[in-house]
């Protein structure tokens, strides 16, 4: 069995943030919140980690992230590209947003053939997530007949900032502890230590507890699921070409709850404690800075976390 790999989802443009948020330091050494991340992914097991990126920004990133962390991981690269479509298929004239999560996972379909672990490169996840995902994959390879999937699910109240609205995955899961759906809320905000989500742009909220589990998109996944979301992506364009061509997304979480509705796969919800911190907005800069300071303080991290080692 292959040892597991990290993806790291990096493409995102930033729009909220207002810049390139994946090479924003948060560290007294220049560190990224991206570093912290594969900080606990290493203790964790992971030697490898693949950044799928946009091709433009390649030599920044390369200098910001990649050839640092060269030096203690295995480093590869996929590109996460607007035109990268099925044959037949041609991009929208004036589409500027990526495709989404599903199809970020897709632009590493030459580079991961085994188990892997995905992230995004703006949050902090916490080591928890890390070590639960890692073991599971060590542990679990796909069975005849079932995909085996994991999501390290936080609870929403720890995963909500106080500067606007976040993207969640909402989860239900069975009473053995299997995810049942997952549905893609994109608009969710804070209400008091509950929150509350709108589907029609902030003209009607529902409530929504804080104790609800949520994905943070760390999700543990085979070579399976690059297979089926390929399979999946002409079926999906045909909808979103046709009713939100600038912006419709492949997301991740969509292509799972396809497959655990036909009974092609299962996902085991695993749990962490840890809190999320990210900066989807500018204000959550210090926020995050603070967070990462009082946790090099009580000796979670190094103050340098990689001139350490």
């Amino acid at each position: 069995m292959d040892k597991p790999v990290l993806v790291v989802m990096a493409a995102g443009m930033g729009s909220r943030y207002g810049g390139l948020k994946q090479i924003d330091p948060v560290g007294n050494h220049g560190q990224l919140i991206i570093d912290y991340s594969v900080y606990d992914a290493r203790r964790a097991g992971f030697e490898t980690v693949v950044f799928v990126i946009k091709r433009e920004i390649e030599e920044t990133f390369r200098a910001a992230v990649g050839d640092r962390l060269s030096k203690v991981m295995d480093v590869k690269y996929a590109y996460q590209e607007l035109t990268d479509l099925p044959e037949g298929y041609a991009l929208p004239q004036g589409r500027v947003k990526p495709f989404g999560t599903a199809h970020a996972i897709l632009a590493a379909r030459k580079v991961v053939k085994g188990p892997f672990a995905v992230v995004n490169s703006d949050d902090y996840y916490g080591p928890e997530g890390f070590r639960a995902i890692y073991d599971y994959l060590s542990t679990h390879p796909d069975r005849p007949g079932c995909y085996e999937y994991a999501m390290v699910g936080y609870r929403l109240r720890s995963t909500i900032t106080e500067h606007g609205s976040v993207a969640r995955g909402v989860c239900e899961e069975d009473e053995n502890g299997y995810l049942v759906r997952v549905t893609e809320r994109t608009c969710i905000e804070k209400e008091g230590d509950d929150a509350r989500f709108s589907e029609d742009g902030g003209a009607t909220w529902t409530p929504l507890s804080g104790d609800t589990i949520v994905s943070l998109n760390l999700w543990g996944l085979t070579r399976s699921f690059i297979d089926e979301a390929e399979r999946r992506f002409p079926a999906f364009l045909d909808k979103a070409l046709a009713e939100n061509p600038m912006k419709g997304e492949f997301f991740l979480p969509s292509v799972i709850s396809q497959l655990l509705e036909e009974g092609k796969a299962r996902a085991k919800v695993l749990r962490s404690a840890d809190k999320w911190y990210g900066v989807t907005y500018q204000a959550d800069k210090p926020v995050v800075v603070a967070a990462i300071a009082e946790k090099t303080a009580s000796g979670l991290y190094p103050d340098d976390l990689w001139g350490s080692r």
